[in-house]
């Protein structure tokens, strides 16, 4: 075998080896896993689910009060609370030093409609100012919505305010459940759920959720110790509140999930962007 021939031979071996039949088959992409995307995913469904066991629970708490208060069960525990926070024999004086009762009248006001509205316009406003219109329309149908929700059911249950000791503070409306506590929980539980959404810091959501609670509970014992309020109205007025806020949140993150799926390589706005 020449030299020439020799260099030759493996092309040759080339050529004659088998190719294998083509297809149309269009092969199939690797499968990827991102972590951070079933991380988000699952603390989503967790929230959710957290939220309606809440809300059912919420829920729950308030009726069974209302038919409580309905069959009268509740009103010598109700009248034994609001007696046990005045100086025994003068329902017309609390206990505690003078400067507690002015105390408390400052804490009450922090439920009041007044205060609560240029609460709720200041927020809308700045979220207006900064973009944020979707989250803007959250808060003022919340709000307004628990406003609207406490009025109804005021009337529909009609419960007369307690006679047995002195109002401390001036009334209009009928007793259950309390306006003020409901209110408070509405739009306190609102924003301080808004602003634990852009923080990042468990301890800062942890703090700004226990600061919204805690103005919540105070507004509530005070309306209880200005003898404005049985303790029964109180309790439904936050279970009514944090229902309400509870649903609205549920909506907006049902409402924010579908226009991801329509929507998925844009991010939304601040509600989406912290889910």
């Amino acid at each position: 075998m020449t030299l020439a021939e020799d260099e030759a031979a493996p092309t040759n071996i080339h050529r004659l080896s088998p190719r294998l039949p083509a297809t149309d088959e269009t092969p199939m992409p690797p499968l990827s896993f991102d972590p951070f995307r079933v991380y988000r995913w699952a603390r989503s469904e967790f929230t959710a689910l957290s939220l309606v066991f809440l809300l059912c629970g919420a829920l729950f708490t308030f009726f069974s009060i209302a038919d409580e208060v309905m069959e009268g069960e509740t009103h010598a525990l109700d009248e034994a609370l609001l007696l046990a926070l005045r100086t025994p024999g003068d329902p017309a004086d609390p206990i505690g030093p003078s400067w507690l009762e002015s105390a408390v009248k400052d804490i009450t006001a922090l439920g009041s409609f007044a205060v609560l509205t240029i609460v709720t316009l200041a927020v809308i406003g700045y979220l207006l100012f900064t973009g944020k219109r979707r989250t803007a329309l959250l808060v003022a149908v919340s709000i307004v919505g628990g406003a609207i929700m406490s009025t109804l059911l005021k009337n529909v249950f009609a419960r007369p305010r307690p006679d047995l000791v002195a109002h401390l503070t001036d009334i209009h409306t009928l007793s259950f459940p309390s306006g003020h506590a409901m209110l408070s929980a509405v739009t306190y539980l609102t924003l301080g759920a808004l602003l634990a959404r852009i923080e990042t810091d468990p301890r800062t959501k942890t703090y700004l959720l226990s600061v919204a609670v805690v103005v919540t509970l105070l507004v509530g014992l005070s309306r209880i110790y200005l003898g404005v309020h049985y303790p029964t109205d109180v309790l439904a007025g936050w279970c009514a509140g944090a229902a309400w806020a509870i649903l609205c949140w549920l909506v907006a993150l049902a409402l924010q999930r579908r226009a991801r799926r329509g929507r998925p390589a844009q991010e939304d706005e601040d509600l989406g962007a912290q889910a």
